[in-house]
């Protein structure tokens, strides 16, 4: 397709593995971050070594800690920050683009205290927006950006959009499924790190493989009865975006989420493990939003209850495998 300007938020990780996937398939993109510093330093060394170190970037890549200049060179706008920022983010592009009529987001999560899907926070601040989109799926950063075979799905309000969304992406190593269930895609997201917590966990302990396929499987069911009371569809918790995803996070150790679950099983502290890790684990704050959540509209869901029992109550892990070990037998 013609060449696009496209204007990345976010250079973390993922964000970054995205700007460089685009450069890639020839579009100019400008990575956005809010660190000046860090920005600096990448551009000096024209590549991401805090997060994806010797992946160089591509000489139509640059970076800029500037959201006013970022914007106004963008024909496409990604926002990749992570859920905790994603309203704030949107805030201050409302406060520069207030006429925005193209937004995609790669960010997995919930709102903190709202408890919102993202997409909901997005039509309370843009109200007017044309086209809109969420881009999910089974994909590790580092893997994206050394281009290695990925398959991905994007949700759109409409058709057309995740079309072209597909045609910015798609390339010889990515190929994107489009799909028109934003819902679907944002619980699969969001939901399936607090699963990747409890498979690490149980791990971590030195149980098997067994007790990891149980945990999946069951997890999978969870967050299918959350879409569904959402209003996500049942098919999208069987593709990529859904089955996909929680098999990724909970089996690999790429994985941030799986490796908290693994320290904690091992017995070191959330805050040991997140020094180690030095990356945003988005499980965590997931597991005490999902649960909220749970309890607000009313489902079960009790391995995010035992996950929460674990990180937010100080119940020990081995307790928190015995509590679902002994629930009342049930129907599959």
């Amino acid at each position: 397709m013609a060449k696009q300007n496209i204007t990345v938020l976010g250079a973390g990780s993922w964000g970054t593995a995205l700007a460089i996937l685009l450069a890639k398939n020839g579009h100019d993109v400008l990575l956005w971050g809010r660190n000046k510093e860090k920005i600096a330093a990448m551009q000096k060394a024209q590549e991401n070594h805090f997060f994806l170190p010797n992946i160089p970037f591509p000489e139509n890549l640059q970076l800029s800690s500037n959201l006013a200049n970022a914007l106004s060179a963008s024909d496409e706008l990604l926002l990749v920050v992570p859920s905790h920022a994603f309203r704030d983010t949107l805030l201050q592009i409302q406060a520069l683009k207030p006429q925005l009529s193209n937004l995609s987001w790669a960010t997995k999560g919930l709102e903190p205290d709202s408890h919102q899907l993202l997409h909901q926070i997005v039509n309370k601040i843009f109200p007017q927006l044309t086209n809109q989109a969420v881009i999910s799926g089974p994909t590790f950063a580092t893997e994206v950006a050394m281009g290695l075979p990925t398959a991905l799905t994007i949700a759109a309000n409409n058709k057309e959009y995740a079309q072209h969304l597909a045609a910015l992406l798609c390339n010889a190593t990515l190929r994107p499924y489009i799909s028109q269930d934003i819902i679907g895609l944002e619980v699969g997201g969001a939901a399936k790190n607090v699963m990747a917590i409890a498979a690490g966990i149980a791990d971590g302990l030195g149980y098997g493989a067994n007790t990891r396929s149980a945990l999946i499987t069951r997890g999978l069911n969870e967050i299918s009865r959350l879409s569904k009371k959402m209003g996500g569809e049942n098919q999208t918790m069987m593709g990529l975006s859904g089955l996909g995803d929680l098999l990724l996070t909970c089996t690999d150790n790429q994985s941030r989420n799986r490796r908290m679950g693994l320290a904690i099983g091992a017995g070191k502290s959330i805050a040991q493990a997140q020094k180690e890790i030095q990356q945003v684990v988005e499980g965590v704050q997931a597991a005490q939003q999902i649960h909220s959540l749970a309890q607000e509209i009313g489902i079960e869901m009790p391995i995010v209850e035992q996950v929460y029992q674990v990180l937010y109550q100080g119940v020990a892990p081995q307790q928190a495998v015995q509590n679902l070990l002994t629930r009342e037998y049930t129907t599959e």
